[in-house]
């Protein structure tokens, strides 16, 4: 993984830790050619709770403008991620849960965790391939949604620091035939916090037998950090001139309609609120970005005008999921007893297209032995 920076020196120190021991400090000092700075950045391990007998831990990555990422190893879940504002007040702008219980509970709706091992949905739960059709779990009305009964979400992940880096690197083996899917995967993800404060995740995955794989992260974001009930007043632009159009189970129809003159269009920065009423359900979506390179390219900007708080999403992938938490409603207690009503967050879930194993005109979603699905997004924050 290439970084971007200039350093003089590199120190880097390691602290073994268990349940019983005190927290893993992972910190990286970094004194800089031009003006001579010390710059720390950190990855901080502690306990978190326990499931089936396995340790979940909670990583905090620090970088030194003070912005701060937490993680759990259950699902890979971003369960904070807290940013300054205009007047440098810090504040958390992910929805979540305070105990591991409400990650667990049966209608969460996918907080800030890893997907897999296909985002979004599968029509009617089985896809053919090499002339063998799979069938899935149906999770979704009829459909598969983000992997299945048991997807990467539900999972606990190896989590450790990376040698000589301030990232965090995940691991998990998903073995031949789990929820349905075929091959032995092996996932890597990489989650980088940068001291331009951005939050890199990078995606790699190989398999024994061809395989569709669709991964990404599925947090749900409010940049007013709690002090506004939902994100329909946040602007939002879109770098997309098409959408995939769905059914009313939001399974594709197979055409990408152009977004100009409907309420489709975020190719200008526009309040959610403004026209979303005049979508059915909400925005639910895959949105065809207009750079189909695999080099890294912006997908998507998100701002809070009060707090001045300003988000880019670039990444390596051709689609992105703007999801409006259509289905919250107000039962799900989170963070310091909020209630998340609709619209609380929404996701930018950056892609292949949904249902892509039965939609031959759509990019491949499928994995091959010998090949490595390689992708890369990052959130950037800074103010306007």
């Amino acid at each position: 993984m290439k970084h971007n920076f200039l350093f003089l020196s590199l120190a880097f120190s390691v602290f073994a830790v268990s349940c019983n021991e005190e927290p893993k400090t992972t910190s990286t000092t970094t004194t800089t050619d031009t003006n001579m700075v010390t710059v720390t950045r950190s990855i901080q391990f502690k306990p978190y709770a326990g499931f089936e007998g396995k340790k979940i831990m909670q990583a905090t990555l620090t970088n030194p403008n003070g912005m701060i990422v937490k993680i759990i190893n259950y699902g890979g879940t971003v369960t904070n991620m807290i940013v300054p504002e205009r007047n440098g007040k810090m504040g958390d702008v992910v929805l979540g849960y305070d105990s591991l219980a409400g990650y667990r509970q049966k209608n969460n709706p996918y907080m800030g965790c890893l997907v897999g091992r296909f985002a979004n949905r599968i029509a009617n739960a089985k896809f053919s391939l090499d002339g063998k059709t799979y069938t899935l779990a149906a999770n979704n009305n009829g459909n598969t949604l983000h992997g299945g009964l048991v997807g990467f979400d539900k999972v606990v992940w190896d989590m450790k620091p990376l040698s000589g880096d301030s990232s965090l690197v995940l691991t998990y083996s998903s073995k031949d035939g789990e929820e349905g899917y075929p091959g032995n995967l092996q996932v890597e993800v990489i989650y980088s916090l940068r001291s331009d404060n951005s939050l890199q995740i990078d995606y790699k995955a190989t398999t024994d037998k061809p395989t569709p794989v669709n991964l990404t992260n599925h947090s749900y974001f409010n940049l007013s950090a709690g002090d506004d009930a939902t994100v329909l007043d946040h602007e939002i632009q879109i770098e997309a001139d098409a959408y995939t159009a769905v059914n009313d189970k939001l399974i594709p129809t197979g055409v990408n309609p152009p977004v100009k003159g409907t309420p489709m269009d975020f190719t200008a920065m526009k309040k959610i609120g403004k026209e979303i009423g005049m979508v059915k359900g909400g925005y639910d979506h895959n949105w065809v970005l207009r750079d189909s390179s695999t080099q890294l390219h912006k997908a998507a900007t998100l701002h809070h005008v009060f707090s001045g708080r300003f988000m880019e999403v670039f990444t390596t992938q051709p689609g992105i999921q703007f999801y409006t938490g259509n289905f919250l409603d107000g039962t799900l207690t989170g963070k310091e007893n909020r209630q998340y009503v609709q619209h609380a967050g929404l996701c930018l879930e950056t892609q292949h297209f949904p249902d892509g194993p039965n939609q031959p005109s759509f990019p491949s979603t499928i994995l091959k032995p010998g090949e490595t699905y390689v992708q890369q997004t990052v959130y950037k924050f800074s103010v306007k």
